[in-house]
């Protein structure tokens, strides 16, 4: 025990001095969540009205491992500075309990409360907690004062927790007694790299890379699904935001693709490729009433197509490989039409054959029903003909090559 933990404080400290360049460990992303404005257009959010004198505690679980983490904290869309009173990190348990001995309290520049300024965001010093892939950690935050609403991310597929009070560094469940499927202001955890080497996976996109329809808290996102096939061996890292757009914005849904990109993927250390699955909601949401969607107008093949080109440009100029991902079958969605249905097809026709990627994963046909390849398999649907169930979000992960990660 004393020799590993040499190790780890060498690793550690490996951070602060400064060796060379190429022996020098560094950070690499193992979870992301991507932060928008909070909503309650699909029901109460805690993030609209934000909190006072409560504790969160948020699950989640990473995909690669390492000798240490640290958190990072996103105040975007606050109007006034963030005040965290503290925060820790533990090795998650069953619900809101987390396993004994393992809660860490997370300090900033020293100190364990912190102050985020407006559109800002904060990184947590080291936490000297090993971590293994695919473990499941809380991030549990203390907020003394009204925090204002919060920023977030909507659309979890996994249970966060909330009690009145300082509860920070509670190991039982006993305080936690709401609970929410949103996430509030955790936007990454990294982890030590001993050897970077520029390997972490982003996967990019609107609610199907998002998760909607898995069960949740049974991390069955095709992210998920995706690192649980890597198994550590490369991160993959979630940058899904439901409802989003390569080509307009939304005050609930999120920037646009071409506007988030950076932040969300370019900006992720160690990044090496992306897989980009986005566009069917620019072509369903002109038939989408709903106000925070607005402006929805029609979009043609040929206006995604120039999305994408910007997209795949900002990745090779940061070095970043994309691999292009067909768009889902939708027939009897919502806001299905047959206009759409071409648009779609020919989409998908150019991301197979313009040869613009640098590779292609073909979600498209790993989904669709035979005997209507307009469809999802119904085996593969979740309900309302858009969103994969689990098994559908398998079927997607089990169709990328690994060789082109």
């Amino acid at each position: 025990m004393k020799k590993f933990a040499l190790v780890l404080l060498a690793a550690v400290l490996g951070l602060v001095f400064a060796p060379p360049a190429s022996a020098r460990p560094g950070w690499a992303a193992t979870w992301t969540a991507s932060p928008h404005e909070p909503s309650d257009v699909f029901g109460p959010n805690w993030g609209t009205e934000g909190f006072d004198d409560q504790t969160v505690r948020q699950v989640l679980r990473i995909s690669s491992g390492g000798p240490a983490v640290r958190i990072r904290l996103s105040n975007a869309y606050g109007d006034a500075p963030l005040e965290i009173t503290g925060a820790t990190v533990a090795r998650a348990a069953e619900g809101a309990a987390v396993q004994p001995r393992s809660v860490r309290h997370l300090t900033f520049g020293g100190h364990r409360s912190a102050t985020v300024r407006p559109g800002g965001d904060l990184v947590s010093d080291v936490a000297l907690l090993p971590v293994e892939p695919l473990q499941r950690l809380t991030v549990t935050l203390y907020f003394a004062g009204r925090t204002g609403p919060a920023t977030g991310h909507t659309f979890a597929s996994a249970t966060s927790y909330r009690a009145a009070g300082d509860h920070r560094a509670d190991v039982a469940a006993d305080a936690f007694g709401e609970t929410s499927t949103s996430w509030f202001y955790v936007t990454a955890v990294e982890v030590v790299d001993r050897t970077p080497r520029r390997d972490v996976v982003v996967a990019f996109g609107d609610s199907i890379t998002d998760g909607t329809g898995s069960t949740v808290d049974g991390d069955n996102r095709y992210p998920d699904e995706l690192a649980e096939r890597l198994r550590g061996r490369k991160a993959v890292v979630n940058a899904g935001i439901g409802g989003n757009r390569v080509l307009n914005d939304s005050s609930c849904f999120g920037e646009k693709a071409t506007e988030r990109f950076g932040r969300d993927v370019l900006a992720q250390p160690d990044v090496r490729t992306v897989i980009l699955l986005e566009g069917i909601n620019d072509i369903g949401f002109s038939n989408f009433p709903i106000d925070c969607a607005k402006p929805n107008p029609e979009v043609t093949a040929a206006q995604l197509i120039a999305g994408y080109r910007d997209l795949i440009g900002q990745a090779h100029r940061a070095g970043v490989r994309v691999v292009g991902a067909t768009l889902l079958p939708f027939k009897g969605a919502g806001y299905h039409t047959e206009r759409g249905e071409a648009v779609r097809d020919e989409v998908n026709a150019w991301i197979r054959t313009s040869g613009e990627f640098d590779a292609v994963v073909d979600f498209d046909r790993a989904t669709a029903d035979p005997a209507d390849p307009d469809a999802l398999l119904p085996a593969y649907d979740s309900g309302d003909r858009l969103h994969p169930s689990d098994a559908g979000y398998r079927a997607m992960a089990e169709a990328v090559d690994l060789s082109v990660l």
